[in-house]
């Protein structure tokens, strides 16, 4: 079988929806098919890979690690040129909103190819956090996806909620790495019926980390980890804030980069939290495993944000708890691998700190074993979305 998984941000960019599509990518490969992703150019050094194809494209973020394309005809036609000698795709599987959704579902219309669409955006909670007149930025975007995708096929009232609906509606199936997140959207009228599939965690970097783990030093500081794009929605500063706010003698590690990263580094070095802070900056996946297996708990801080919280599962993987902000991603993990903050507020969140760092002093601190479950594992989550690709390839072939 051939995927052309579309998505609009760079497979090698940062963020957790690009690192679950190299995970898709190499483990459908172990199962024998071929996968081809399409996305906006990256516009920096990085790995690269020959079933890769780069639209040409624009930077839109001042660290030139975003970018966007213009879906339309020249689109059309580059990715129908990239394709050439290659076998015919069977399943697209977008996994965007913006621009590569539409070049996407171009594609698979002018083929006939049945789509899979999973959700991994929160898009209404996201335009609401980043744009300054949401409203008129919905009403924006419904006309750009109606320009370029026709003829116009939700009857839901314009919203984010229709604009997903637009895709839903032209979609095989719908998929989302949740099950909180897939009630939502079958809650708001974007799909009948919503499969959950999570992302998961490579198999073999888990067993590799917990392998060579090694335990922490008598003596050693609490360790704490953030890891993640630093952005509003993100809650990085709030994170900065509670950590001041807790007070205590830990060692906490910052990973990842972003557009506040100035910021957060300006916070620290403001409040004295030098001693306390690191910024280690954006690492591999594997580096990041083990970042987060060394740490004495994770700290997920976004509210509302997160259609998975990707980190958490990760960690749980692991044996390292959790902090948890958001009650939703609480709500998808078993017991006694997380602390749940009392509520979304900064106090709050320092409390919990505070409670973490008092119960490692005290030995009581929660040591959850590695979950070897295959639930969480990516081998499991890719069988189970082949069978999905098989389902609606079969529905459309008779």
């Amino acid at each position: 079988m051939h995927i052309l998984i579309a998505t609009d941000q760079h497979a090698d960019s940062l963020g957790g929806v690009q690192v679950s599509i190299r995970l898709q990518k190499r483990f459908l490969e172990r199962a024998g098919h071929r996968v081809t992703v399409v996305a906006a150019k990256l516009f920096r050094d990085h790995p690269g890979d020959p079933d890769y194809v780069d639209l040409p494209s624009v930077p839109i973020t001042a660290d030139r690690e975003y970018a966007m394309n213009l879906p339309g005809r020249r689109a059309d036609r580059f990715l129908e040129r990239a394709l050439e000698g290659k076998p015919d795709v069977d399943v697209v599987h977008v996994q965007g909103d913006y621009w590569g959704a539409i070049v996407g579902y171009r594609f698979a219309e002018r083929h006939g190819i049945p789509v899979v669409h999973t959700m991994h955006n929160h898009l209404e909670f996201g335009i609401e956090r980043v744009v300054p007149f949401p409203r008129l930025a919905i009403r924006a975007l419904l006309w750009w996806q109606h320009l370029l995708l026709r003829p116009r096929r939700s009857t839901l009232p314009p919203s984010a909620w229709s604009f997903l609906n637009e895709y839903a509606v032209r979609a095989a199936a719908v998929t989302a790495p949740s099950g909180h997140f897939a009630r939502l959207l079958e809650r708001r009228g974007v799909a009948g019926h919503v499969d959950v599939i999570w992302n998961g965690v490579d198999d073999g970097v888990v067993e590799e980390v917990i392998a060579t783990a090694a335990p922490a030093p008598q003596g050693r500081r609490t360790r704490l980890i953030w890891t993640g794009r630093m952005s509003s929605e993100k809650r990085i500063l709030e994170f900065l804030q509670a950590v001041k706010l807790a007070a205590v003698d830990a060692d906490v590690r910052v990973y990842g980069g972003g557009l506040l990263l100035k910021k957060a580094h300006a916070y620290v070095t403001g409040n004295g939290l030098e001693d306390t802070v690191r910024f280690m900056g954006a690492v591999p996946y594997r580096e990041s495993l083990a970042a987060i297996a060394d740490a004495d708990a994770l700290v997920q801080t976004s509210i509302g944000f997160e259609t998975q919280g990707m980190t958490v599962f990760e960690a749980a993987a692991l044996g390292t708890p959790s902090i948890v902000s958001d009650p939703n991603i609480a709500g998808e993990l078993p017991d006694g691998v997380y602390w749940s903050t009392a509520d979304g507020s900064i106090e709050a969140l320092a409390d919990a700190i505070r409670t973490v760092v008092a119960e490692r002093a005290a030995g009581r601190i929660l040591t959850p074993p590695p979950q070897t479950s295959r639930e969480f594992r990516q081998s499991h989550q890719t069988a189970r979305m082949i069978e999905i690709y098989d389902r609606v390839r079969a529905r459309t072939s008779g």
